[in-house]
């Protein structure tokens, strides 16, 4: 079976993650093919949102430690090279997509593989899931964009308390903090759903407003407003916000299609 799952349908690409087995522990095979799956979808116009999701009872366990362990006995000069080479690439790929990215959390999300899943846009958890951050008890420090993600949805304090307690947070206590959208009994189902309606929503509009949202977390005001109003400028010429402002005078839902 391949490492990584795609389908499309309606617009809407599902990624899942396939190593069910190993709970979806990323290899550098699977990360190389999530990469290039993400990279696709986001220049592709017939995909409109993507749901990335795992298969079996985890999200993602993060890295493959046997894959990990191997690199770091056969003395290998760069057994961390996996960082600038996928992780950061894929969390680019993740928050720099054009569209919206729903994370389907179906089980433990962990490690690189939580950090996944806080570079989405939204996330629907299970009742089951829980994520952890437990690089402090193997003597590592965060990567794949957490120390930047986490912070910025849950606050700096409950953010250092996750990193240092490598304490698991459950689907409950998530959705109290902030960290996901929603909980469902059908993570996937609830993910594809919401992905659905966003794929027939103003798609160019969503783009920017994650490129304005990604721009102002880490800039001045000045910075912000002057991203903020380029992006207006474009979306004021584009077909879909025409669409709207008809749709709006002549009292009829719009039909949008991402231009």
């Amino acid at each position: 079976m391949p490492a990584l799952l795609v389908e499309d349908r309606d617009g809407v690409r599902t990624l899942t993650l396939n190593r069910p087995e190993a709970f979806n522990s990323l290899t550098v095979e699977l990360k190389e093919a999530l990469l290039a799956a993400l990279t696709e979808a986001g220049a592709a116009s017939s995909v409109r949102a993507v749901v990335l999701t795992g298969a079996g009872k985890a999200f993602c366990a993060g890295q493959d430690l046997k894959e990990h362990v191997a690199a770091l006995r056969s003395d290998d000069p760069e057994p961390f090279r996996t960082v600038a080479e996928h992780y950061n690439p894929i969390v680019r790929a993740l928050t720099g997509m054009p569209k919206p990215v729903i994370a389907a959390v179906n089980g433990m999300a962990a490690g690189a593989g939580a950090s996944f899943a806080y570079a989405c846009d939204l996330r629907v958890a299970a009742p089951s899931a829980k994520f952890l951050m437990a690089f402090a008890t193997i003597g590592l420090t965060a990567d794949s964009g957490a120390s930047w993600t986490l912070p910025r949805l849950i606050g700096y304090g409950r953010a250092m308390e996750m990193m240092l307690l490598a304490k698991p947070v459950t689907a409950e206590e998530a959705l109290s903090l902030g960290m996901v959208t929603s909980v469902a009994e059908d993570p996937l189902g609830a993910a594809q759903e919401l992905a659905g309606r966003m794929a027939t929503g103003p798609t160019t509009g969503y783009g920017k407003i994650k490129e304005t949202l990604l721009v102002g977390a880490g800039a001045d005001l000045e910075a912000a407003l002057a991203c903020e109003g380029a992006g207006q400028n474009a979306l004021g010429r584009s077909p879909d916000h025409r669409e709207a402002v008809d749709a709006f005078v002549d009292k009829r839902k719009p039909v949008f299609t991402g231009r």
